[in-house]
């Protein structure tokens, strides 16, 4: 059996701490699918046709590594997709006691679907797509904290 990964978020932009989450999540699973979730009660800086591209592009040379976009509650999207695990990455201890709380929920709602967290090296633990949209809409540089060829 295939050992698949849900690596769900809205990447709004994808941050050079997502790419190491699935560069380490790769060692550990046959594949990862990187969903970005539509929620419409959010507004994206970045519109999803964007997001799903910079994302291909950043991943271009991994075949592991799928994209797509859900609506809807994750961890259904993971029992559609054929994924048994969430991964989740984690940069402090206020990241670990959020997603818990959500890791718990979806267990009670899917008791076969688990969540694996993986911490983000350190160099990355200050970077989040809140804090790049941030930057970007104040006209900032941005450039040391989004994969290499990611231009707004």
């Amino acid at each position: 059996m295939e050992n698949i990964a849900l690596f769900p978020g809205s990447f709004d932009p994808i941050t050079r701490g997502h790419v190491d989450v699935v560069r380490k999540g790769l060692g550990m699973f046959d594949r990862i699918i990187i969903a970005i979730g539509v929620n419409t009660q959010k507004k994206a800086l970045f519109s999803l046709e964007q997001r799903m591209a910079w994302i291909k592009d950043v991943f271009r040379d991994e075949a592991r590594v799928e994209v797509t976009s859900y609506e809807g509650l994750t961890v259904e999207f993971c029992r559609k997709a054929g994924a048994g695990l969430i991964l989740r990455g984690l940069r402090s201890g206020g990241d670990f006691e959020y997603e818990q709380s959500i890791a718990y929920a979806n267990k009670e709602m899917i008791p076969e679907i688990e969540t694996v967290f993986l911490l983000s090296s350190p160099s990355y633990s200050n970077i989040s797509s809140t804090i790049v949209r941030d930057i970007i809409v104040n006209k900032g540089n941005y450039s040391k904290f989004v994969p290499e060829g990611i231009v707004f």
